[in-house]
């Protein structure tokens, strides 16, 4: 496995992601934490634009885990059948409702295990709902950010906990809150898997990747 990239050229190039987006936001929507939780979830094998089609409607006749409840399972299909697995995810939406419902009083908890421990939450949707809501450094580790840290050297590592690891080890500290949302921006729209857009790139005189797409 290739070591990270030094500690000042870290800092350079979030730095110049800063200067580009200083207060970076997630692309799903939602209105509360438990909103956000919901639609993390939905967005498993989906895309957030999809999600956030199904989710408008949706929210507002369910933002709390009671309202979704009330709804129920069959309800909640209504409204999110163009959303992948949605019969699973619907599922699950109901069961982590009724846990915030019947053991945390209809709030979501700030603990990263009792996140993981709900229906359809994993690691990654857990540390989004901890880092956007809470505003943790936690580091939501999908397929974009692993491809940007391995890609870039910035994180690199074998499998996501490993990137997720790198980036908390070697980002510099002022920049951990939003690390994840430009890695994930970086990589949705620059830095892409088939054909990486290295002449729009912020980075790209810093970068090692040996396959650029420069003119």
């Amino acid at each position: 496995m290739p070591k990270p990239l030094p500690y000042a050229t870290q800092v350079e190039i979030f730095t110049r992601f800063r200067e580009a987006e200083p207060e970076p936001v997630g692309e799903l929507h939602h209105l509360n934490a438990y909103t956000l939780v919901v639609a993390v979830a939905l967005s498993a094998q989906a895309t957030d634009a999809g999600v956030n089609r199904a989710t408008g409607p949706l929210f507002a006749v369910a933002d709390t885990p009671e309202k979704m409840l009330a709804l129920g399972e069959a309800g909640l299909i209504e409204h999110i059948k163009s959303i992948g697995l949605y019969r699973n995810k619907a599922r699950n939406v109901i069961a982590l409702s009724r846990i915030l419902h019947e053991e945390y009083g209809g709030e979501v908890p700030a603990s990263r295990a009792a996140l993981e421990a709900l229906p359809g939450v994993g690691r990654k949707t857990a540390n989004v709902v901890l880092n956007m809501w809470f505003r943790h450094p936690a580091q939501a580790v999908d397929t974009h950010i692993f491809r940007v840290g391995n890609r870039t050297r910035i994180a690199p590592g074998k499998d996501v906990v490993a990137v997720e690891r790198a980036i908390e080890d070697n980002v510099p500290a002022p920049f951990q809150l939003h690390a994840h949302h430009w890695l994930i921006l970086h990589g949705r729209y620059v830095c892409v898997a088939r054909k990486p857009k290295c002449g729009a790139c912020l980075i790209a005189d810093l970068c090692p990747y040996p396959e650029k797409t420069l003119p």
